[in-house]
């Protein structure tokens, strides 16, 4: 094996359906708790697998009553809830194919996919997301029936109790069970429009055996079973949570769901989950709420994590820390870390981190305080996952070995390739689309570019379409800059521009409290926000702060010039995706006279003025 190719360590097994996993799921479980809801802040209810069971049964009833029959797509368009499930294995086990909706995008959005897909019917949770779906549906040549989670039955609209007592006569256990399990392995089971950042999304095509291979290859490397509980927050219309919400439910893990995402930290202190999902966005809040403390707080906090990074030396070479660093690093796990531990439930085992680059200070810092991540690969192209650190195969700063049955290789440029079971059937009616990314020979081209070390493990180092040439025909990859300032206390959020220009330079959302402590100490004064991030004391320190990280940097990939941004990259403004991504593309457009004043010097050099 070169080091440009690695291959997952366990052949695939036989092809497999989201169908099976079910009914393996719910006649290993039967009366243990599925899924968890909030009632209220205090009370949480279980519902059971065979109560699943019976709902999607009568889900399924509901789907066929309204006409619905195998190949037809139905969309959903919710928040995670246990509905959201139930709606999803009521699809499954119909033959429909599900079409997940982010409940974030806006009406015109949510037309394109409903007429794209041809959608005959929308499970739809508010009543605020059911104004959406209306507006869409006029939109829609096809007829579209619509039912709503929370609320009432009415001219246009189905209320989930309504329909789920109009399929409550349908087929019984048996004929249920045996209608579902008809399903074949390349039948496709959803089709997920990428969330994207330029142009109209792709419907990704997956079909059961695509997802059903990713879990049951999952649990052979992760130890997740019936004594693990979770939350499942991250957008289920994303492939990665709900890969790994189907994977929770084969396992037995019992899957909560937070009321909100405001409510999300004490959701997670009284679910106690034993295994989180999340992003690295979240991660990196978590790090920045830990790191801006201030005065006598913040001295022992930097101390305990300079005890926490001698530790993870030893731990990350095999060793344990003996002597005065295990009692100091007893004292800053009391002082400190038991409060980070805490505030995400106190009985975690470990993250799993995905849909983006992780910063390998970040994956560092958390691993030094007890929390490990298991930082992993994939896109929605793959089902989603490629690659991922485990606990017995564990690198910072790469997203781990194949996993098994899956093969990884470089190709000539850098680009990554992936071919193994949970690749895509294709895209949905675009097959010169599907063309250009599957070879003759199966191998899916990622866009992203990495390198395989010589034990297998990959690292990402930028996503092809994101790499800066500069007017001097020279390639920066952003990520890496990108991700080493992300653990500087003064930075939010950094992206680096300077595509086609002389130099590099960054945009960067500053964590105010930091940036406010500093300017306040230092004598500045300013009356608003937007006087302080203009301040030219300010802004060159953090232009000296954060230049001062990258010296390893060749010269031409160094940013020359950094603007402080006030607004910070969200899903509502439209600058980052659903799954957290920054959309650079967006980004450029809102900020085109912050980078234009960046680069007024290269305009005034090239007019001669």
């Amino acid at each position: 094996m070169t080091p440009s190719t690695a291959v997952g360590h366990e052949a695939p097994e036989a092809k497999s359906t989201l169908t099976s996993l079910f009914f393996e799921a719910v006649d290993r479980w039967g009366e243990a708790p599925a899924f968890q809801r909030f009632e209220s802040a205090e009370r949480i209810v279980d519902i059971s697998y065979d109560a699943a069971h019976d709902l999607v049964r009568r889900a399924a009833g509901g789907l066929a009553s309204k006409g619905l029959a195998r190949g037809d797509r139905a969309a959903i368009l919710s928040e995670n809830r246990p509905e959201w499930a139930i709606a999803d294995y009521a699809c499954l086990c119909s033959g429909v194919i599900s079409v997940p909706i982010y409940p974030t995008l806006a009406a015109p959005q949510i037309a394109y996919i409903l007429r794209d897909s041809g959608a005959k019917f929308v499970f739809v949770s508010t009543g605020d997301l059911l104004a959406r779906v209306r507006e869409a549906v006029r939109d829609c040549p096809q007829p579209v029936a619509i039912v709503a989670f929370d609320v009432q039955s009415g001219e246009d609209v189905t209320s989930w109790s309504d329909f789920l007592a109009s399929g409550a006569a349908g087929p019984d256990a048996e004929a249920f069970r045996a209608a579902a399990l008809s399903a074949a392995p390349d039948d496709v089971a959803t089709v997920l429009y990428t969330s994207g950042t330029t142009g109209d999304p792709k419907g990704v095509m997956l079909t059961h055996n695509n997802v059903a291979s990713n879990v049951r290859t999952s649990v052979t490397i992760l130890p997740i079973g019936h004594s693990d509980n979770t939350i499942s927050f991250l957008p289920l219309s994303h492939i990665l949570q709900r890969m790994v919400d189907y994977l929770f439910f084969w396992t037995g893990c019992r899957i909560g769901y937070p009321r909100s995402l405001d409510t999300l930290i004490a959701d997670l202190k009284k679910l106690e989950p034993t295994v989180v999902v999340s992003v690295p966005r979240i991660y990196e809040k978590i790090y920045n709420g830990v790191m801006n403390a201030r005065g006598v707080k913040k001295a022992l906090i930097d101390w305990a994590a300079g005890v926490a990074d001698r530790a993870a030396d030893l731990r990350l070479a095999g060793r344990e820390p003996t002597g005065l660093l295990a009692l100091q690093y007893r004292i800053a796990d009391a002082l400190v870390f038991a409060k980070v531990k805490r505030a995400v439930g106190g009985r975690l085992r470990f993250f799993v981190s995905g849909g983006g680059p992780l910063a390998p200070a970040l994956n560092r810092f958390f691993y030094s305080i007890g929390l490990t991540i298991l930082e992993g690969y994939g896109l929605t192209e793959t089902s989603p996952v490629t690659n991922v650190n485990t606990e017995n195969d564990f690198r910072i700063g790469t997203v781990g070995k194949a996993m098994p049955g899956t093969e990884v290789r470089i190709a000539s440029d850098g680009e990554i390739l992936i071919r193994g079971p949970q690749v895509m059937k294709g895209y949905y009616n675009k097959p010169e689309a599907t063309a250009a990314v599957i070879d003759a020979d199966g191998w899916f081209a990622t866009g992203d570019v990495g390198v395989i070390d010589e034990d297998g493990f990959l690292s990402i180092t930028d996503r092809k379409k994101d790499i800066i040439v500069t007017a001097g025909g020279k390639n920066v990859a952003p990520q890496p800059i990108e991700n080493r300032l992300k653990t500087h206390p003064f930075v939010e959020q950094a992206v680096m521009i300077g595509d086609r220009r002389r130099y590099c330079s960054l945009l960067v959302v500053p964590a105010l409290g930091p940036l406010e402590a500093w300017a306040a100490d230092h004598g500045v004064t300013w009356t608003s926000t937007d006087e302080l991030l203009h301040d030219p004391v300010v802004v060159a320190h953090v232009e000296k702060e954060l230049l001062a990280m990258l010296t390893d940097f060749a010269q031409y990939e160094r940013p020359k010039k950094v603007a402080l941004i006030e607004e910070e990259f969200t899903i509502e403004n439209g600058m980052l995706t659903p799954t957290l991504k920054v959309k650079r593309k967006v980004v450029g457009e809102r900020l085109r006279d912050v980078i234009d004043e960046l680069y007024a010097e290269e305009a005034a050099d090239a007019t001669g003025k």
